[in-house]
């Protein structure tokens, strides 16, 4: 599974941006796609996470009722819908991919990657 991850730029607080994550290769198999996010001088953290069967989704507290992660099944693209953008939502935000059916925050367990695409949040 490659994961190509899009949509990220410079936003105002208060504002909102949408990620995409575009998979190919053997989506067939892919079970669930997550998202974290990197901020400077700290370690990667999950963010959140969408089965790909069911749409069950999965939220870090620090981002719950302002993003949304959803799935477009036929397009193979995963999203991060992000309102209220918050000057600590600046990071490098990575989509990630398991084979293995149930969300989990570890990032170990994810298998598949994409590279990064930036956020910037300005006061």
């Amino acid at each position: 599974v490659q994961l190509q991850a899009s949509g990220g730029g410079l936003v105002q607080a208060g504002g909102f941006l949408r990620l995409s994550c575009a998979a190919s290769g053997r989506t067939f198999s892919t079970a669930v796609m997550a998202w974290f996010r990197q901020a400077p001088g700290r370690e990667r953290e999950f963010v959140a996470a969408i089965t790909w069967a069911g749409s069950v989704t999965s939220y870090t507290d620090s981002v719950e009722g302002r993003f949304t992660v959803s799935r477009d099944k036929a397009k193979n693209t995963q999203y991060l819908q992000m309102n209220n953008l918050k000057f600590e939502d600046t990071a490098v935000y990575y989509c990630a991919a398991k084979t293995v059916d149930g969300i989990r925050r570890a990032e170990a367990l994810y298998a598949y990657w994409g590279q990064g695409t930036e956020l910037t949040v300005s006061s």
